[in-house]
């Protein structure tokens, strides 16, 4: 199996919600600054720490562990995203960047979903009771077993073609665009759910612990 194929996780400082990354063998585990403390209290030792460790307030006695000033452009989550876009992996999840008290860091997660996309990878948000992904020109589909809440977001000025099945509000070829949410607070209703977005870039966020498959 290549580095493609296997999954680069990654743990910042935002709370887990009892929500724990699970490696498998060739899987890579980083913790970003306070992530670090995170992971230890559940037992998980990372392969990679980075930060500017302001937030954990100095850094750990770790094997592998690179600093950074606190006088930076990155977050501690960007410096971890390029480190690792650099040793070759496009298939990430990163936990402890949604909620918390910094609604600024949370807008900053959004956009490193757009950046890692822009870079040739995928990246799954995890953490406050929701998840993130960024679907661009592309299809999903939940499995029935999905239930709870759904919202899209564009990322962008508008994102055109987008089809809903399989939920309680459906859509067919409709736009979305920045200045009005028309698709927020959807429902999973038991049943095959299907989004799809032809031209654009689309946040999809949702409750329901099952992760989508990408058919398109």
């Amino acid at each position: 199996m290549s580095m493609n194929e296997h999954i680069c996780y990654i743990v910042g400082a935002a709370p887990l919600d009892g929500r724990l990354p699970k490696p498998e063998e060739g899987d890579y585990l980083i913790a970003a600054d306070a992530g670090y403390a995170s992971l230890k209290a559940a037992g998980l030792e990372p392969d990679f720490v980075m930060g500017d460790f302001d937030s954990l307030g100095a850094a750990p006695e770790h094997p592998n562990v690179e600093t950074h000033s606190v006088i930076k452009d990155d977050t501690d989550l960007m410096l971890a995203v390029r480190w690792a876009l650099s040793q070759g992996w496009r298939k990430f999840r990163i936990y402890g960047a949604l909620g918390g008290k910094r609604l600024d860091q949370t807008l900053a997660s959004l956009q490193t979903l757009r950046f890692l996309k822009e870079h040739g990878a995928d990246g799954l948000l995890i953490g406050d009771g929701w998840n993130v992904m960024l679907l661009q020109n592309s299809a999903i589909r939940f499995p029935k077993e999905a239930a709870g809440w759904l919202s899209l977001f564009t990322s962008g000025d508008r994102a055109e073609g987008v089809t809903l099945r399989g939920l309680k509000y459906e859509l067919t070829d409709a736009a979305l665009t920045c200045t009005f949410p028309l698709g927020v607070s959807n429902e999973f209703l038991g049943t095959e759910a299907v989004i799809s977005v032809k031209n654009g870039s689309l946040f999809v966020l949702w409750q329901a612990a099952q992760l989508p498959e990408v058919i398109g």
